[in-house]
């Protein structure tokens, strides 16, 4: 099995990337980053020549820094290595498991009619996916997700634990990538990893 090294930008895009790889039948070797976009950003030089001699997987938010994917894409890594697969997520990794609406719906205790809209347009998926946890019949899913109010805390104090559940549990990529063109994209070029030699 081909073993892929991760760089991520924070906690909740771990169990995603680890996620993918698996789904896309690659094993996940040691995760990187943890530390924020502009580090993860500032590394992508380094990580491209390591990914000269070995496969690597970046995975980051789009946010609000370029119009689309592919104009962020040339501008953090405009000359990718032959073993570098870095993604971006559109606006927010948050997207990418809004797409399984049937089961994030489910999670969440919410009807399947608060998930309707195309989340790859949405521009804070985040905000939007605390704002339907709201709505949730489930007391301790909602307090675990939506941040107390007068805290200063755009989570709740349990949102990462959670989200990670719903991602080893619940989360179905290939349903997700339906309604997602940028995580059908990442699943795309993670599956040409499967051929790689070193």
């Amino acid at each position: 099995m081909i073993r892929v090294n991760v760089l991520i930008e924070g906690s909740t895009d771990e169990p995603v990337a680890k996620r993918l790889l698996k789904h896309c039948g690659l094993e996940v070797g040691t995760v990187y980053g943890r530390k924020g976009k502009p580090d993860l950003l500032r590394r992508i030089p380094n990580y491209n020549q390591a990914a000269q001699f070995a496969p690597w997987f970046i995975v980051v938010d789009l946010d609000t820094d370029s119009q689309c994917p592919s104009q962020a894409l040339s501008k953090w890594l405009p000359d990718p290595a032959i073993g570098m697969r870095l993604r971006i997520a559109v606006r927010a990794i948050e997207s990418w498991l809004l797409a399984d609406k049937e089961n994030m719906a489910q999670f969440l205790g919410v009807s399947s009619s608060r998930l309707q809209h195309n989340f790859d347009l949405d521009l804070d998926p985040k905000e939007t996916l605390i704002n339907i946890a709201r709505h949730s019949r489930n007391r301790s899913l909602r307090e675990d997700i939506v941040p107390r109010p007068m805290s200063g805390a755009k989570v709740g104090p349990l949102y990462v634990p959670q989200l990670t559940r719903f991602v080893n549990e619940l989360w179905r990529p290939d349903t997700a990538s339906i309604e997602s063109e940028s995580l059908r994209r990442c699943l795309q070029a993670l599956s040409t990893l499967t051929d790689w030699e070193s």
